[in-house]
């Protein structure tokens, strides 16, 4: 299968990715932690090797390897490059969350901060889903925290993020538009270091799914799946069980 994602969606914004996030409050301890209770609450499994799906910089693995033997895979080699550098000790890969097979499996796999709108396509979320679960072991879970569905994507919405901070002033902003069933995002950033100022922008493509197709794709690889409303942020969250007993080989 061609690959749905694009590579090099980060390639310049990675360095300043943890700097706009926090900017945005975003709270990962308590993310994680949320997660944790809901990984434990459904996983039918005795261990705790972790695979984070499209992981970035490795945030959120910061707290999840408090309590698992955790792994981040992604395809962008910016992000990777911040997450090895934070995480010396940990294992990542390079590779498409639509095509990737580790040979192994996990008793958990998260794709998070709704990274599998990347995959684009609804042929790509389904790729996507059933890689993911070929990793999960039997007994074990998938969390997945969807992107915009089709009905809540408003076109024509103004973003702004501005930082503040000594040694480094940024101001990324966009536009919101959509192609089909695709939400799509060009940031332009403008960024002042002690070195120069730099202006460059980033065009960020990502599919619109709907709860029926979120939960179809679940299905369709054999997982017992479920929809949390809230979630992890108030974009909702799917997780999926794996049966014990199951005639997956991978």
């Amino acid at each position: 299968m061609e690959s749905t994602q694009q590579q090099g969606y980060y390639e310049r914004q990675a360095a300043y990715y943890d700097a706009i996030y926090a900017g945005h409050g975003k709270d990962y301890a308590a993310e994680s932690e949320a997660l944790h209770g809901i990984i434990e609450a459904y996983k039918k499994t005795a261990g705790k090797d972790l695979l984070d799906v499209a992981c970035g910089t490795g945030v959120h693995l910061t707290y999840l390897k408090n309590w698992y033997t955790a792994e981040g895979l992604d395809l962008d080699a910016s992000m990777l490059n911040v997450a090895r550098l934070r995480h010396p000790d940990l294992t990542f890969h390079r590779a498409d969350m639509t095509t990737f097979d580790l040979g192994r499996q996990y008793d958990a796999v998260t794709c998070l901060f709704s990274a599998i709108g990347y995959a684009r396509t609804l042929d790509g979320l389904n790729a996507a889903i059933d890689h993911m679960a070929r990793h999960v072991r039997p007994g074990g879970v998938l969390v997945v925290e969807p992107w915009f569905s089709p009905e809540q994507w408003q076109v024509g919405t103004t973003h702004a993020t501005y930082i503040d901070q000594s040694g480094l002033k940024l101001a990324r902003m966009s536009i919101s538009e959509r192609k089909g069933d695709v939400s799509v995002l060009r940031f332009h950033f403008l960024v002042a270091t002690l070195a120069d100022v730099q202006y460059f922008n980033e065009l960020h493509e990502l599919g619109l799914f709907t709860q029926e197709q979120y939960l179809a794709a679940f299905t369709s690889t054999g997982l017992a799946v479920g929809y949390n409303e809230q979630g992890l942020t108030g974009r909702g969250l799917y997780v999926g069980i794996k049966p014990l007993q199951t005639n997956d080989a991978t």
